[in-house]
């Protein structure tokens, strides 16, 4: 994803929405005997979570399927858009705009599914992961150099941060910050 012309796509963005199933995850689901779900998530991402905090860079997810676990991740991470159980993203996109309010090509969106495919059609900029179908990785602006679990989210962050310009002094004001 290093190159000119993806940083370029970035530079306007104001909302990084994800995906989370195959983005923030790496697509496992344990279930146990007594139906208590499991999800890996990569603790990395906790760190861009907080570097989106200071940089006053929105994040959301949009998730198909509706999971406890991703409702706790989100509330970990202070991300307080967290939309799960939707099938038909895509027609989540104009609530999440006036939740932000902004424009659709302010969104970058990450996906790995066939589902997030309309949701790509609509937002600025459509990033895939490398571990996505291959019909997801064709309509998509750029892909990852991170699949999904392995911290995703703080590598956008990072990215979209740098071709703002507002990398750097995000990093600053963190060190400058009590946690």
């Amino acid at each position: 994803m290093e190159n000119k012309k993806s940083f370029n796509l970035l530079k306007n963005i104001k909302l990084l929405l994800l995906d989370v199933d195959g983005v923030l995850t790496d697509n496992q689901i344990y279930l146990s005997s007594d139906k208590n779900e499991l999800k890996s998530f990569c603790i990395d991402d906790g760190t861009g979570a907080a570097i989106a905090r200071f940089a006053s860079l929105n994040l959301g997810l949009l998730s198909g399927r509706y999971s406890k676990c991703t409702e706790l991740w989100a509330k970990e991470l202070g991300i307080d858009c967290c939309i799960q159980g939707v099938i038909d993203k895509k027609n989540k996109l104009p609530e999440i705009c006036e939740i932000f309010n902004i424009e659709l090509n302010e969104i970058a969106y990450v996906g790995d599914a066939l589902i997030d495919i309309p949701v790509f059609e609509k937002v600025g900029v459509a990033i895939a992961v490398p571990n996505a179908h291959s019909l997801v990785k064709e309509k998509a602006n750029m892909i990852t150099d991170s699949s999904g679990g392995e911290g995703v989210l703080t590598e956008l962050v990072e990215k979209i941060l740098i071709s703002q310009g507002r990398y750097q002094q995000t990093l600053m004001t963190m060190k400058n910050e009590k946690f």
